[in-house]
């Protein structure tokens, strides 16, 4: 089987061309080639990652496509994000990366040589620039020619067309990043067996797992531009507050600042105001703020190369915790401290989870909600506490906001944490607002606090400090912004 060429993909409503315009529009064009010393962020790091997963597969075929568009709406599509592994492996990150696959082709003792299978820029002798609503220049922007895309990344390059040609006739072993292109998945023609096997998903997620110098800059750029982004959300309470859509303002104001400085957000902004904050990944945003309730702002920007923040406070929208708001958050706050304080090399992943939720579970006891005790609530075959906590305390952080997720047990959740390691720590509290075993003035607060950190030498690197964490500082910070 082959992949279908590529092929002219316009609107149901477009003017027909006749023979006159399609003569004039195939001429006198200038060139507009890219600067010649233009190289993708990061230039250097690439080959090394590339030669990492040679080593893991010698002597087999790997393919790793960037995916395909989808269809958001009739002829709109979403807007494209390459697969992460893709962009770990080439550089490459943009929008105009769709359909575009990465070979690693089995080369003898040198291990692999990589080819980048790319749609190159439009010609100028045909239709596709001016009429291809997908794919033409004058529609969605210029693509790099293959001589120049192969300056930018140091990688051969070959059309896109000839992908097909490869994957005909007799295959060497192959393996393929499945599922992220369905016509490369049929391609292959095989659709079980070392195809689906999923080693080499894992293998690419655990290669991600520490990060280097240049991907810890890119996380803290992240971090920072995300910390501009909440401060932008604090000076916009005022006109929120009076918006009936409040929850939705919030997350535009946020959004503007990681479009403005990044490629977005890293995943879908969570404005969760109330009893909102209550539903973890409370991403429709419809409510109006009150401003005697709390809002839970779960945000991150996403980098112009894809790194992502992701980052968790919960605010008084009237600017001062009630007592009651205070006392829910300052037992987050402390479960989240015991959690950083276990960060460390060598130290178990889930070590942070368990010191976080000990705190959680004692606080709960003390507060005469749990039915047993602390200790009782803490056992694996018993975990009453989790009915107010409901998820895990944190996760790697990376390309992906739940970064390296296809990693094996044993070098993720049951591994131990290395340095260069970046993570989340988030506990939280959801006091659903009909549960009956609560006191009716904690029903109805939901609470997470959440900070990026990177594992150190000995110990741990807020990367979000510069975002205040305890009640005091959040207040006065608030008032600041305002004032």
């Amino acid at each position: 089987m082959t992949l279908p060429p590529t092929g002219l993909n316009t609107g149901s409503h477009d003017l027909p061309v006749p023979p006159a315009l399609a003569s004039f529009m195939a001429t006198q064009w200038a060139a507009t080639p890219l600067p010649a010393d233009r190289r993708v962020p990061g230039y250097d790091r690439f080959p090394g990652r590339r030669a990492r997963l040679s080593a893991a597969f010698p002597g087999e075929r790997l393919v790793v496509p960037a995916g395909r568009l989808k269809v958001r709406c009739n002829d709109l599509d979403y807007r494209f994000r390459p697969h992460s592994a893709y962009a770990w492996l080439t550089g490459l990150t943009g929008e105009d990366q769709a359909d575009h696959v990465l070979v690693l082709e089995p080369a003898g003792p040198e291990g692999h040589e990589p080819v980048l299978y790319l749609r190159p820029r439009s010609p100028r002798d045909g239709g596709e620039f001016y009429r291809d609503r997908r794919y033409g220049e004058f529609w969605v922007g210029a693509r790099p020619d293959l001589a120049e895309a192969a300056r930018l990344t140091g990688v051969r390059t070959e059309h896109l067309d000839d992908l097909g040609k490869l994957l005909t006739g007799p295959q060497p072993p192959t393996r393929v990043l499945a599922g992220t292109d369905p016509l490369v998945d049929e391609a292959t023609g095989r659709l079980s067996g070392d195809l689906r096997d999923g080693e080499l998903a894992a293998v690419l997620s655990e290669l991600r797992l520490v990060k280097d110098e240049w991907e810890i800059g890119q996380l803290q750029l992240a971090v920072d531009h995300t910390v501009t982004g909440f401060e932008d959300v604090v000076r916009a309470l005022p006109t929120a507050l009076r918006h009936h859509r409040g929850e939705r303002w919030i997350e535009g104001v946020f959004d503007l600042r990681a479009r403005a400085e990044g490629n977005g957000t890293s995943y879908t902004t969570i404005a969760a105001s109330g009893a909102h904050a209550c539903v973890l990944h409370w991403i429709r945003n419809d409510g109006a703020l009150d401003p005697n309730s709390l809002l839970l702002l779960d945000a991150g920007v996403e980098t112009d190369s894809l790194y992502a923040a992701d980052i968790t406070r919960t605010l008084p929208l009237s600017g001062t915790f009630t007592p009651v708001q205070r006392q829910a958050y300052d037992l987050v706050l402390a479960a989240q401290s015991a959690g950083i304080a276990a960060l460390r090399p060598g130290a178990e992943y889930r070590d942070f989870h368990r010191a976080a939720m000990r705190v959680i579970a004692e606080g709960l006891a003390d507060w005469g909600v749990l039915p047993v005790s602390a200790e009782e609530a803490l056992d694996e075959d018993n975990g009453l506490y989790r009915r107010y906590t409901l998820c895990g305390s944190g996760h790697m952080l990376g390309l992906d906001y739940h970064d390296c997720a296809k990693s094996r047990a044993d070098h993720y959740l049951d591994g131990t944490l290395e340095e260069g390691m970046v993570l989340t720590v988030e506990p939280g509290l959801y006091l659903q607002p009909d549960d009956e075993t609560l006191p009716a003035e904690l029903r109805g607060l939901g609470i997470r606090i959440e900070d990026d950190l990177v594992i150190t030498e000995d110990g741990a690197r807020l990367m979000s400090g510069a975002l205040p964490r305890e009640a005091d500082a959040i207040e006065s910070w608030m008032a600041g912004l305002l004032a």
